[in-house]
């Protein structure tokens, strides 16, 4: 979707400045909130892409003005209010108040180092080939929609080369939305920076994206 989140390209924003000394966490709060995040998303009444959704359909207002762990932990909340895991009460006080609802699993202290090395793996076996190889010029859809999407806005309607051929996963865009796995190919699209950038774009620059094939045309 085109939200607030979807910053690529957008003017105005200034330059990113990496910082060589970035510490994983700036609060004791912020790791907290991540285990939080995993913890509770372990539970399987949810799964990694409703996640996402959840955080970027937060409004502008509060997306550009929280931190990144304040934004996990508003979606967090989002999406526990939504299986019913918290009532609206409970978030207001801060406290539990009614009997907890059943969940699918549960993570133990025990299993997290195993669940850290081992993540779920999203790769799929394809009922179809692929549609595009190594080398084809593709045109990437123009798609304004308002459900979830992997495809950045400044790509849209732009034309690359792919680059690679990465294999069949779950599609985020239905997975996000309780539509089912709707396993699709993903590919590696490069493009020219002054294809994405215009005429005044460094003509050294090229950027490579991972794409799923419904977000793809063949020129």
């Amino acid at each position: 979707m085109n939200g607030a989140q979807d910053l690529g390209g957008m003017m105005g924003f200034g330059p990113v400045v990496p910082d060589p000394d970035q510490p994983l966490f700036h609060a004791a709060w912020e790791r907290r909130a991540l285990g939080l995040t995993l913890a509770a998303g372990a539970c399987g009444m949810w799964n990694i892409d409703m996640s996402r959704h959840a955080r970027e359909t937060l409004p502008p207002p509060q997306y550009l003005t929280k931190s990144y762990y304040d934004i996990w932990i508003s979606g967090l909340e989002k999406l526990l209010a939504a299986t019913g895991m918290i009532t609206a009460q409970e978030r207001a006080q801060g406290k539990v108040l009614e009997p907890p609802v059943p969940v699918r699993r549960r993570l133990a202290a025990h299993d997290v180092p195993v669940l850290l090395r081992h993540p779920v793996p999203f790769a799929r076996l394809a009922t179809l080939p692929a549609r595009f190889a190594a080398g084809d010029s593709v045109r990437m859809r123009v798609r304004h929609v308002p459900t979830h999407t992997r495809l950045p806005r400044y790509a849209s309607g732009k034309t690359g080369v792919v680059e690679a051929v990465r294999g069949c996963f779950v599609f985020p865009d239905s997975s996000a939305h309780g539509k089912g796995e709707d396993a699709q190919w993903c590919y590696t699209i490069r493009f020219d920076g002054r294809e994405l950038w215009g005429a005044g774009a460094d003509p050294c620059l090229s950027v490579s994206i991972d794409a799923w094939e419904p977000y793809l045309e063949a020129l």
